[in-house]
């Protein structure tokens, strides 16, 4: 055999052999591939629907309130009126309103804060604040500090845009009342006490006066 054809049968071999190993490689998928666009599934961004739930993820508000609760709805449909409202600053508000509140009425002056006060409440309000001053009682008051600010509930009418968001406080004060002759009939003057309250603030969601009143006390 001469030298030409022999080496045309070597070659023809080597290209036959590396023709069967390509096909025994790109006919199976393995490790060396890499995954087709179609293979690839895109982490779900904050507010993309997962598990074909209806609710969208919120953060702001799943951290307040269970998912998929009343709560929640509720504070989803005022934060699609009003895309601004977010409950963590909003508790972070009642919790100052609750102190100034709380110590304007422990003064017998609520000049300083009746613009958040529904009319109904400001009346009682009042109404405790004269009978004091009948009696000639006076209030001994120090604000220690909120120990707690937690959601407790939270209504919205889509009809008339009305929210109403109930907030639990757990408050550490000193207070005392004395008598016209100076003696304390009520509370200690050296001994601090916890005050439990579920306060219920309303606003009408999308108004231009960004508000909220104290509705009700409890």
């Amino acid at each position: 055999m001469s030298n030409p054809m022999l080496q045309l049968l070597v070659l023809a071999a080597i290209a036959i052999f590396l023709i069967l190993r390509l096909r025994g490689v790109l006919g199976t998928r393995d490790g060396f591939e890499s995954p087709t666009p179609q293979d690839e599934k895109p982490a779900p961004r904050r507010f993309d629907v997962i598990d074909g739930t209806a609710d969208a993820m919120d953060n702001d508000i799943n951290d307040h309130a269970e998912p998929g609760s009343a709560n929640a709805k509720a504070l989803t449909a005022m934060k699609q009126i009003e895309p601004s409202f977010a409950v963590g600053p909003f508790l972070g508000g009642a919790k100052s309103a609750y102190e100034m509140i709380l110590m304007a009425f422990e003064r017998g002056d609520l000049s300083d804060v009746r613009d958040f006060l529904a009319p109904p409440v400001a009346e009682a309000l009042d109404g405790v604040i004269a009978d004091r001053k009948a009696r000639g009682l006076t209030t001994e008051a120090q604000f220690l500090g909120t120990r707690e600010t937690a959601l407790a509930a939270a209504e919205f009418n889509p009809a008339t845009r009305q929210a109403e968001v109930s907030v639990r406080f757990v408050g550490e004060m000193i207070v005392a009342t004395r008598d016209a002759e100076g003696n304390v009939v009520d509370g200690d003057p050296k001994s601090s006490r916890k005050q439990r309250d579920t306060w219920t603030f309303a606003r009408q969601m999308g108004s231009s006066d960004p508000n909220w009143q104290l509705v009700a006390t409890a």
